[in-house]
C-alpha cells in the first residue's frame, strides 16, 4: 500500500479521508490504517450500511465498485505467508493450472494460523523462510510477496511428492525455455537446501 501521512488530509472528511486512501490501495482500507490516521472505526461501518464498502476479511474493507482479489486479501489477513510452489508458479505464468481456493504457501515452521487449515503450507526453518522473497503482480493488479522462479523450481523438485509431477515437469520445461532463467541462481539455491546433486539433475532430464 502507498503510504500517506495525515498531513495529506487537512480539512477533508474522514468518510473523504478512507475514500481517498482506498484510491491510493487499489480499492482497500484496513482498520489498522485507520488507526494509523486516528479514525474510527465506526466510519467503516457506516460506510457499510451506506454499501459504500463491503467487508472481506478481518478488519479488511474493499471499495463495493471493486472485486475482490482473494490473492490480495489473503495475503493482507495473513502478512506472514509467501506465496510460493504452484501458485506463486502461476504468478510467474509458469503453472498450467490456476489455483482455486486453496493456494500454496510457504510460512516457518514455528508459525501457526488457523486460517491456514485448507491450504497446502509448506513448513521450512527460519533461514530458509527469506530466501527468493520478492513482488508479484496479482491478476487484479495488487502486489503480493511470493518466492521468485528459481526458489519455486526448487521447492516443487524438493515437494515433488506433494505435487502433480507432471505439473511439476511441465513447468521446469517452461522455465528452461524462458529466456530469463538463471540457471546460476538455481544452482546457488539449490545448494543452498542441500539438493544441487537433484535438482540439476531433474533439470538435465527435462531438457529437450
Amino acid at each position: 500500500m502507498n503510504i500517506m501521512t495525515k498531513e495529506d488530509f487537512i480539512n477533508e472528511s474522514n468518510i473523504e479521508i478512507i475514500q481517498r486512501l482506498m484510491e491510493k490501495n487499489n480499492g482497500y482500507i484496513t482498520t489498522k490504517e485507520l488507526e494509523n490516521f486516528g479514525i474510527s472505526r465506526n466510519y467503516l461501518s457506516i460506510m457499510t450500511q451506506k454499501k459504500m464498502i463491503e467487508k472481506v476479511a478481518k478488519g479488511i474493507y474493499i471499495d463495493s465498485k471493486k472485486i475482490e482479489d482473494i490473492y490480495y486479501v489473503f495475503s493482507v489477513s495473513i502478512p506472514k505467508i509467501i506465496y510460493s510452489h504452484m501458485t506463486a508458479l502461476y504468478f510467474h505464468n509458469l503453472s498450467i493450472k490456476a489455483p482455486d481456493s486453496s493456494f500454496d504457501v510457504t510460512v516457518t515452521k514455528k508459525y501457526n494460523n488457523p486460517k491456514l487449515k485448507k491450504h497446502n503450507v509448506f513448513y521450512v526453518d527460519d533461514k530458509y523462510y527469506d530466501i527468493g522473497i520478492t513482488e508479484v503482480v496479482t491478476p487484479q493488479g495488487n502486489k503480493v510477496k511470493a518466492y521468485d522462479i528459481e526458489r519455486c523450481i526448487c521447492d516443487i523438485i524438493r515437494s515433488k511428492k506433494r505435487m502433480d509431477i507432471e505439473h511439476v515437469k511441465i513447468a521446469i520445461k517452461e522455465y528452461l525455455k524462458r529466456k530469463d532463467n538463471d540457471l546460476i541462481k538455481l544452482s546457488k539455491y539449490a545448494d543452498a537446501f542441500g539438493i544441487k546433486e537433484e535438482v540439476m539433475n531433474f533439470v538435465s532430464m527435462m531438457y529437450e
